[in-house]
């Protein structure tokens, strides 16, 4: 079984766990993981630490109450951490946060995605393009905007697992291939 497939199936029972005690649970947890995930990321000993086979579950576990003790009080939490532990699965937390977000967005109705253009938007175009959005998908949208000079014009859209490449780069790239096959 892939790791993609174990953080999916992992978030999945949290997910319907939670789904049973209301929307505050699922988005409580959500911000739980999201934040052992961020802590694991960014603390690189946290990290090999819950990857490592090394370490027993028991230390981990230890480790994880001591971090949970700062961040919750919730039980539930705080026993998957300790079924990931047991089960040698901490090294997908992070993945299974992400799977579980991708599942709480889905329930609320929010869609994020991330548009790519060679030069910064003014304010106006990018709530243009997420009022565009909104209306196609029928959903809220979050967007996060970067800037790729790479692209060299137009604009990138990833959005759920669609993504959309108007770019000039990509235009010329598909110019270029087809001049290539002699048209």
């Amino acid at each position: 079984m892939t790791d993609s497939t174990v953080a999916r199936r992992y978030a999945g029972a949290l997910f319907s766990l939670s789904k049973k005690e209301g929307m505050d649970a699922l988005v409580a947890r959500g911000e739980n993981l999201s934040e052992l995930a961020r802590l694991a990321r960014e603390e690189p000993k946290l990290g090999a630490i819950l990857k490592s086979p090394v370490i027993s579950p028991a230390e981990k576990k230890a480790l994880l109450d001591a971090i949970l003790q700062k961040i919750t009080d919730d039980r539930i939490t705080r026993n998957f951490c300790d079924l990931l532990a047991d089960k040698e699965r901490l090294g997908a937390l992070a993945e299974i946060a992400d799977w579980y977000n991708f599942m709480l967005d889905d329930a609320r109705g929010i869609l994020r995605g991330r548009v790519t253009t060679a030069v910064s938007l003014r304010p106006e175009r990018r709530e243009e393009i997420k009022a565009a959005l909104r209306e196609k998908f029928g959903k809220d949208i979050e967007l996060t905007f970067h800037v790729d000079p790479a692209i060299l014009g137009g604009m990138v859209l990833a959005v759920g697992d669609k993504v959309m490449d108007s770019s000039l780069r990509a235009q010329l790239g598909v110019l270029r291939e087809t001049l290539r096959r002699g048209m």
